[in-house]
């Protein structure tokens, strides 16, 4: 019988299902293992050849430990709102959800044509208000504790999607969707702050099994740096601009300041002789992306406000311009301009005419600068300072600032609270709705009316929490679900939606009409997948935290979290911020959500580059399956080279492993008709013996560090080594071949144990193979022959072999026969198992 994988992989597919071969069990007596993909966004082309690498990887790894014994929870869902979705619908004047379906349905065609072992009991999907319920749940106990406010804040918007974006959002100063220019639009919006977790992020990175370049990408975008606050005074006004700078030795060079165009003082000290061109400025930088604005060599742009401040150190009055290279939402939105020691700085003075201060020298003395000085030296122009070197100056110069109150020692991170709008249709509701008689009560000062608000309604007067028993709050079915262009949501226009009572005092209230970003539902699936779908669709009153707790406390923290690179600090940091809310209020018990990270490296297309829909290099996974079958293809995949690696995809290379597959094929049927012949000679069964328990040795390392390449290339030789042996192979050669061979080609697997070696159980069930040091050991080797210091030849040579019987070896070889025809021998030089040497 020929190996044809079209027959037999739907047939154990189908066996598979119906046995609910994979459902994960909570509590199990066994140990457990969480492994986990980052599930997909179901897009309307589906899967792509690329798309399987990083699922047949965990699918290896969770089929390997539930041989081992573990329990394995091995879940799949999909992340399913968002702005692709809606941009389709609109596009094919298709409903969202009926794209959605459409979609998962492809998607979950396709994964299941690879027969994956995810428990498929425990599919989530986003968009399930049964879902979201949740999601808004705990983005209700973020409120509840300050971690939620509104505020008026300028936001990446995106003109062709017509919505704003968070700033991971935005790559390149392009939108990350549609790739349109991104622009800044201050805007309403609700925010969540993530800065408070800013610290705890940054140190508990050290806790993690991650790859270092993904931890230093989150740890960059957190961006710790330690420095001071100073505050400059306003001249002739009650206002103060505080200014964060690590470099407080420079501050005698401080001699004018820039604030960024849209910095809430600007309007304010701003004089009337420069109203205009301050006002004209503002609004050309309101086109500018943040990319362009902080670009170092850009022609440098600017417009002085005609008001000063004073120099805090030296009681200078210095000019206070703004500047588009400055932006708000970094730091304090203002700078203090050290122009002998910034290249921006500098670049700016020069071109506006304003004084540049040496104040860092290199050897301590004054200099004409034809260029910023940036490094660290001795200190000069400085006052009582100068002479000190920089290093040594800093706290000094702090702490005399200080006794002014005028400075304090700081530290300032890069990461910005997290823009948590969007004004589309297709996203998750908010639990709020706004009531103006609630809104007064919390600003007046009557105590009793504020009495009962929770601290996330006293920080936004008027914003009313949705009580837990009316969750979901259910996005509406609408047929126009357009963006409006104005800025607002699509909601705005469903008046019978929008307009609701107030639950605190039952009076006219409007619901908050902009939705959760498509991150929000992805922030905590991988708990949801652990609760169970049952858990998920019970109200939210009769499932307490502790029935929480005790299934988190089971399979948390996940052992093993694979996805792409992209998302360092999209996803990865959400989740985590996320999970150590949830850990703070008692529902999680472990810190971090993902203990084990990896990323698997792009497939890129035969052309070399990535996949995509313009370049026309997309390969349909379904066409290969259809010519070389399900295992072929994951096995392929995983050949192909290291999994972190890019990698391109070559049809041709794939033929390899269909034939390798069918030679296991041929060998297996091959031993059963042979089985009751008697095996050949003792010395070739222990041969095999011992490279049966090195390859499973190799395969089993392999698996658990996710060198999938190389345990194939194990199997391979394992391979080569029966295929010669004929009748000489043995049951045990053949099943550890099957049973190793399981996780990575599970279909051909389970018909050559069930149904050629004839056993009843599933070999997915079985128990790994262990192996033995003991018998491990090479019974050969290759001896080196050498004539005169000179490799001539090798032999294959027993174990511990005699200097006489070596000799006798090599001098019969027919090679050195011919070295040592017309030459005599002086003297043979033997090391043991390694190599021979004849001096003539």
């Amino acid at each position: 019988m020929r190996y044809n994988p079209r027959k037999i992989e739907p047939r154990w597919q189908k066996y598979w299902n119906k046995k609910n071969l994979y459902q994960s069990i909570d509590f199990s007596k066994k140990p457990k293992k969480y492994i986990l993909d980052m599930f997909p966004y179901p897009s309307g082309q589906g899967l792509h050849i690329g798309h399987p690498e990083g699922y047949t990887a965990t699918d290896i790894t969770s089929r390997y430990f539930r041989m081992r014994g573990y329990n394995v929870l091995h879940p799949m869902g999909w992340d399913a709102f968002g702005l692709p979705a809606e941009n389709y619908a609109i596009e094919t004047k298709t409903h969202p959800t009926i794209v959605v379906g459409r979609n998962i349905a492809r998607f979950k065609k396709q994964l299941q044509m690879f027969g994956f072992d995810y428990d498929w009991s425990r599919e989530i999907n986003t968009t399930d208000p049964a879902y979201y319920k949740w999601t808004q749940w705990i983005f209700l106990q973020m409120y509840n504790r300050g971690l939620a406010y509104e505020a008026e804040v300028p936001i990446n918007w995106c003109p062709k999607c017509k919505t704003g974006l968070a700033n991971e959002e935005v790559a390149d100063g392009m939108c990350d969707r549609c790739h349109s220019g991104v622009t800044k639009r201050e805007m309403r919006q609700w925010m969540l702050a993530i800065t408070a977790y800013a610290e705890r992020l940054l140190q508990d990175l050290g806790e993690l099994d991650w790859p270092e370049k993904i931890k230093l990408m989150q740890r960059n975008w957190i961006g710790r740096s330690e420095g001071a606050t100073v505050k400059f005074q306003v001249s002739g006004v009650k206002y103060q601009i505080p200014v964060f700078t690590t470099r407080p030795d420079t501050l005698f060079g401080a001699t004018y300041m820039v604030l960024a165009p849209e910095h809430d003082l600007v309007n304010r000290i701003t004089s009337s002789s420069k109203k205009r061109e301050v006002t004209r400025y503002v609004e050309e930088t309101k086109q500018k992306n943040d990319l362009e604005r902080a670009e170092l060599g850009k022609e440098k742009t600017g417009v002085f406000t005609g008001a000063y401040a004073i120099n805090p150190v030296n009681v200078r009055r210095i000019p206070i311009w703004i500047s588009d290279y400055v932006l708000k939402n970094y730091g304090t939105g203002a700078i203090m301009a050290v122009p002998a020691h910034d290249e921006r700085d500098f670049k700016f003075a020069k071109k506006f005419k304003l004084p540049v201060v040496e104040v860092i020298s290199p050897d301590g003395k004054t200099h004409r600068l034809k260029k910023a000085y940036t490094r660290d030296g001795i200190l000069v122009n400085s006052g009582r300072f100068s002479g000190l070197y920089s290093e040594d100056s800093k706290e000094r110069i702090v702490q005399f600032l200080s006794k002014k109150h005028f400075a304090q020692k700081s530290v300032n991170y890069k990461l910005r609270d997290w823009v948590f709008s969007r004004q589309r249709y297709w996203g998750e509701p908010f639990p709020l709705v706004f009531c103006e008689n609630c809104a007064v009560k919390v600003k007046s000062k009557n105590k009793k009316g504020k009495a009962n608000f929770s601290k996330g309604e006293l920080l936004n007067p008027g914003w009313i929490m949705v009580p837990e028993n009316q969750l979901p709050v259910i996005l509406p079915d609408v047929t126009h679900y357009e963006p409006t262009g104005t800025g607002e949501s699509p909601l705005a226009n469903i008046k019978e939606w929008v307009n609701t009572k107030c639950p605190r005092c039952g009076g006219k209230a409007r619901r908050e009409i902009n939705t959760m970003p498509q991150w929000a539902g992805s922030c905590w699936y991988y708990l949801a997948y652990v609760l169970g779908n049952k858990n998920l669709k019970l109200k939210i009153q009769n499932l307490g935290n502790e029935n929480f707790r005790k299934l988190f406390d089971y399979w948390l923290p996940a052992d093993l979290y694979l996805g792409g690179a992209e998302h360092a600090v999209l996803h990865l940091l959400y989740a985590r911020f996320w999970h150590k809310f949830l850990y703070d209020i008692g529902i999680v018990s472990t810190s971090e959500p993902f203990f084990r990270l990896r990323n698997q490296g792009l497939v890129l297309g035969p052309d070399g580059q990535k996949m995509s829909k313009s370049r026309g290099n997309i390969i349909s996974p379904d066409d290969v399956v259809r010519a070389y079958g399900a295992d072929t293809v994951r096995m392929y995949e995983m050949f192909m080279g290291p999994l972190e690696d890019v990698k391109p995809w070559d049809t041709k290379g794939i033929v390899g492993i269909y034939r390798f597959l069918g030679r296991v094929w041929v060998l297996v049927q091959r031993y059963k008709k042979n089985e009751k012949k008697e095996a050949q000679s003792k010395k070739s069964a222990q041969e095999r013996i011992g490279i049966r328990h090195r390859t499973a040795k190799k395969v089993t390392e392999d698996i658990e560090n996710l060198r999938f390449n190389t345990a194939i290339s194990a199997l391979m030789e394992y391979v080569n080594t029966l295929l010669p042996c004929e009748t000489a192979v043995t049951k045990g050669d053949i099943e550890i071949l099957v049973l190793l061979l399981a996780p990575f080609a599970p279909h051909v697997a389970e018909e050559l144990w069930q149904n050629i070696l004839g056993h009843r159980k599933s070999v997915h069930l079985e128990r790994w193979p262990a192996y033995d040091p003991r018998l491990m050991e090479e019974e050969t080797f290759e001896l080196v022959i050498q004539v005169n210091g000179k490799v001539r030849d090798k032999v294959t040579a027993s174990l511990l072999l005699r200097e006489s019987e070596a000799r006798d070896l090599v001098l019969s070889q027919p090679k050195i026969k011919s070295f040592l025809s017309n030459a005599s021998i002086k003297r043979i030089i033997y090391i043991q198992d390694k190599l021979i040497n004849i001096v003539t």
